[in-house]
């Protein structure tokens, strides 16, 4: 594989998103990488804020020749968006971003090196430090498994969706990003699954994920259950799980997202994250 592997970063931002967050995720994967992209493809899904009109202006000035803006006339959703996106992206390999979120200096090179290594894969992924405010204030890490893929992802995301490197072609093989209600990144990795594609995980923290006190109070409730219930619904049809896969599934989530919001929280940090 050639040493100048080139790729894309794709973002999506909407009017809720601080100034601030934009500013220093932009910077974190451009200013601060060591291996810097070469072209950031941010789209803007509906009208934003002044604010954010004025740092985007600003990023247009700083990053000129890198930064490629797609404007959507109303807002869509992350799924249509990133849809919409990934059709802009020039390069075959694509980093996601989230506009909140902070890269690792080195996640890139880490990335790019890796995927030299193992041209196999289609989808690369890595483990996220979840922070609150600052970087400073690490709360835990979300982890993703290094091996036994298959089996994991019949329960779990194989992937952590901020962090991944994609293989565009495979994507849109698989019918690009779509919109299905919170879980536009599990529907696409099943898609992709299905057809063959390819998942690993770097086992080492390069992506800051930012959360807050209502992170998980707003994993719960009736219309997480309603979303769950219809991506285990297509699951099934994919193949993916079996008729008692797709039972336990249900159940088991469904028991978390009625759960107390103190009892969920115990459960995201306690059990299904690490120190």
């Amino acid at each position: 594989m050639s040493e100048n592997l080139k790729f894309s970063v794709l973002l999506s931002v909407y009017s809720k998103e601080k100034r601030k967050n934009l500013e220093l995720s932009l910077k974190s994967i451009y200013d601060d990488q060591i291996l810097k992209p070469d072209e950031i493809v941010l789209v803007e899904d509906g009208p934003l804020t002044e604010e954010l009109y004025a740092e985007i202006n600003h990023q247009l000035n700083k990053l000129k020749g890198i930064l490629k803006i797609v404007k959507l006339e109303k807002n869509s959703g992350l799924g249509n968006a990133l849809k919409e996106g990934v059709l802009h992206c020039t390069y075959e390999w694509i980093a996601r971003m989230d506009t909140d979120d902070i890269a690792y200096p080195e996640r890139f090179k880490k990335q790019i090196e890796y995927i030299k290594k193992n041209p196999n894969i289609d989808v690369l992924g890595t483990f996220m430090t979840e922070f609150i405010d600052e970087i400073t204030n690490k709360i835990c890490v979300k982890d993703a498994p290094i091996s036994n893929i298959d089996n994991y992802i019949k329960y779990r995301d194989p992937v952590n969706h901020p962090s991944v490197i994609l293989r565009k072609s495979k994507v849109l093989e698989a019918g690009n990003y779509q919109e299905i209600f919170l879980n536009e990144d599990s529907y696409l990795w099943a898609r992709m699954y299905s057809i063959g594609a390819k998942f690993a995980n770097i086992p080492e923290e390069l992506v800051y994920f930012r959360v807050d006190d209502n992170t998980y109070k707003r994993r719960g409730g009736w219309k997480y259950i309603k979303a769950e219930w219809k991506l285990q619904k297509e699951y099934l049809r994919l193949g993916i799980i079996n008729k008692i896969g797709f039972w336990k599934n249900v159940c088991l989530k469904s028991c978390v997202r009625l759960m107390p919001n103190f009892l969920r929280k115990f459960i995201y940090l306690k059990i299904l994250r690490r120190k």
